[in-house]
């Protein structure tokens, strides 16, 4: 018996065993497929924290180059560390003068504090009159630098001039940086940021203004709009964790904050934005969850920025802030029914002509309750610029005249040619256009938006931040072909989207689709192309254009301006503290900074008052008689009267668009449209005149200083009459 039970015990243990091994073998393949995944897992981790690493480390090197460029370039430009001070500050002209000048009174100032009240309440600058330089120029970015050079103990460590512009080249290669981030995230790859890059340098009279004038508020504001362009084309990506769409929300947020603060026209741009996203709303082509995020921080950033900006009413007549209301109201009245049903369709319609409606109602509405701004100076321009409405007022033509608001110049679509820039562009614009157009006609017959976006599909036109990104570029297109100072928001643009076409092989594979490559495989070689298209671009552009810049970084340019330096000192020797001078307003901006003394006007047009009193002194350049001018400069208290030669004589310029023409023609001293037939005067013209020495006007002015540039009057308080 108990060889029996062995015996039957021997096949189970036998069995058990297999069992075991059967068990210990699937739990070694097990453990192995879960290493196996784990070392994919590490894998896909280490080349994304790889591709993460070069891109970042693309990026700050691409704006730390930039950056060294501009101060490189600056430097040869100007000789700026062989300069005195006063010739350092004539290279910033105009309304740069004006915003430099404040920076020195608030480095001066006892304490931030007390700078910033008498900003706010400023009496100094401009007699019989109390302006808030805050809020009327902008000058939170002077502000900033202020209170960063006081904090970081920069006296002493570094002159003032060269922390001020410092910090506007680093700007910009933070708007360089920008611009490399925003088109990887679209391609995928860091050549389109390297792409981007070179476009945006070789580009440089087209792309920025900072060699114009340094301080201008578009320098300090719009690369706070670029990290903004950036951080919403992440935020609008499909596949998109948690977390960082949390990390870009946050970091859109803060930038549009800051860029409103900055410019006092960034709502004008923003209001572009906020339509291109209300037509990726309506048609349903991102989530509404997104949009109405976007929507709210729109709100939130225009309220606050009304109230740090002492109320500015601006603000809160800023089309911007009716577009996203009136589009949260349509948004919501809306039914929800299946998609495709042609009910869905016209309330689609609908939702647009009751977003339109509502906002420009509300509109209307808040203008009427809210005290009048200085935006409508902007509203009569457009007026007269779209041929609304004729004018003879001389702000308005002096305006139009000026070369930012004419139609850009052949010579610069040409130039974009010559870097092969706009061909490109418009290859991937139209790819975009018509795949946009594709997935648009199919959401409106009902079929689902694909959210995976796969390469092989070839549907860039679903990706919501493809389409944003085509949506903008028209519109600042259309605009930069009617006004060339657009171009500089439009040309980045231009860089950005054709540098992430080119590297995208999405885009290419969309274009493989619809000629229906077969005899290679569309994906394969869309990734080819992708990789192989940039590199030969960019070896074509270093070859041509890289001794250009090397070049434009080793010559001297010799600028230097003797006759304002002259006059410069003659003042500051010379001219009385409590003395006040009247002239031009760009001339003046540059004496408010040079010399401190008080100035009739400022070369500022967002406020009614100087742009009235920068029309009556301009008036020295008409055919007015002697006791005119001397009543309008004595009414605005001036001591001395600067005259340019080059404003009296000139000769160049646009037909039409010389001062003294469009002084004629505000004073209805011209017959004619062309200014060539003039009505009778009595009277010459008063720059002309005066340089005569003989009476009436010897008796109100008397010449105490002169050069080949400029004239200086003392303007008589006691008037003793000659004849």
């Amino acid at each position: 018996m108990k060889m029996k039970g062995s015996q039957v015990e021997e096949p189970r243990q036998r069995k058990q065993n297999n069992l075991t091994e059967k068990e210990e073998t699937a739990n070694h393949e097990k453990n192995k497929d879960n290493e196996k995944k784990e070392r994919l897992q590490k894998y896909i981790m280490l080349k994304r924290f790889t591709k993460l690493f070069i891109g970042c480390l693309g990026a700050v090197i691409s704006g730390m180059m930039y950056a060294v460029y501009l101060s490189t370039y600056h430097e040869r430009k100007f000789w700026f560390s062989n300069r005195r001070d006063i010739e350092r500050e004539i290279t910033f002209q105009g309304a740069g003068a004006v915003y430099y000048s404040f920076y020195k009174d608030m480095l001066r100032a006892p304490s931030f504090e007390r700078g910033v009240i008498e900003l706010a309440y400023n009496n100094r600058t401009v007699p019989l009159k109390t302006i808030n330089a805050v809020q009327q120029m902008t000058l939170y970015p002077e502000l900033i630098a202020s209170a960063l050079y006081q904090m970081f103990g920069g006296q002493g460590v570094v002159e003032p001039v060269y922390f001020y512009i410092g910090i506007l080249f680093g700007l910009q290669g933070i708007y360089v940086s920008a611009l490399f981030v925003t088109s990887w995230i679209m391609s995928g790859t860091w050549l389109a940021g390297m792409l981007t890059v070179a476009w945006f340098i070789i580009n440089r009279t087209d792309t920025t203004r900072i060699d114009h004038s340094i301080p201008l508020r578009e320098n300090w504001a719009l690369p706070y709009f670029a990290c903004q362009v950036a951080a919403l084309t992440g935020f609008l990506k499909n596949n998109i964790s948690l977390s960082a769409e949390k990390l870009c929300y946050l970091f859109m947020s803060a930038s549009t904050y800051v860029f409103i603060m900055m410019w006092e026209y960034s709502h004008y741009l923003l209001f572009l934005q906020a339509l291109a996203l209300c037509l990726l709303d309506g048609l349903s082509l991102v989530p509404k969850e997104k949009v109405q995020d976007v929507h709210k921080m729109y709100i939130f950033s225009v309220l606050v920025a009304y109230l740090f900006q002492f109320e500015n009413y601006a603000m809160l007549t800023s089309p911007l802030l009716s577009l996203v209301i009136g589009s949260m109201i349509a948004k919501s009245l809306q039914i929800s029914m299946k998609t495709g049903t042609f009910r869905a369709k016209v309330m689609k319609i609908m939702y647009f002509y009751l977003a339109f409606t509502i906002a420009v109602s509300l509109h209307f509405l808040i203008r009427t309750v809210v005290p009048p701004n200085d935006n409508k100076q902007l509203l009569r321009f457009l007026e007269v610029r779209f041929g609304l409405n004729m004018s003879k007022n001389f702000t308005v033509n002096w305006m139009l005249c000026q070369e930012s608001f004419q139609p850009p110049s052949p010579d610069y679509l040409l130039r974009l040619t010559k870097s092969s820039l706009l061909p490109f562009y418009i290859m991937v614009l139209f790819i975009c256009m018509c795949s946009v157009t594709q997935a648009i006609i199919r959401r409106l017959r009902g079929a689902p938006v694909s959210t995976d976006n796969k390469v092989e599909e070839g549907r860039i036109g679903e990706r919501p931040e493809v389409i944003y990104h085509v949506v903008q570029t028209i519109l600042l297109g259309s605009l930069a072909m009617v006004f060339e100072g657009m171009k500089y928001l439009w040309t980045p643009y231009v860089c950005m989207l054709t540098a992430f076409g080119l590297c995208s092989p999405e885009l290419w594979t969309t274009l493989f689709k619809w000629i229906r490559l077969k005899s290679v495989q569309p994906v394969l070689l869309a990734f080819v192309l992708s990789a192989a298209v940039p590199m030969v671009i960019g070896f074509s552009l270093w070859r041509e254009f890289l001794p250009r810049i090397l070049a434009e970084l080793s010559e001297l340019e010799e600028h230097y301006e003797s006759d304002t330096v002259e006059l410069m000192k003659w003042i500051r020797t010379q001219a009385p503290i409590n003395a006040v001078f009247a002239g031009s307003p760009a001339i003046m901006g540059v004496i408010r900074l040079c010399t401190g003394w008080m100035v009739t006007s400022l070369p500022v047009y967002n406020d009614e008052d100087l742009m009235r009193r920068n029309e009556n002194l301009y008036q020295i350049y008409s055919m007015r008689s002697a006791e005119d001018i001397y009543k309008i400069l004595t009414s605005y208290k001036a001591s001395y009267v600067v005259i340019e030669d080059s404003i009296c004589n000139e000769v160049g310029g646009i037909k039409g668009c010389r001062v003294k023409d469009l002084l004629d023609i505000a004073n209805d001293h011209v017959i004619n449209e062309d200014g060539d037939v003039y009505a009778y005067s009595k009277y010459g013209r008063f720059c002309h005149e005066i340089k005569m020495n003989y009476s009436p006007y010897i008796n109100y002015f008397t010449r105490v200083f002169w050069n080949r540039s400029y004239f200086v009057y003392k303007i008589n308080t006691l008037i003793s009459f000659q004849y």
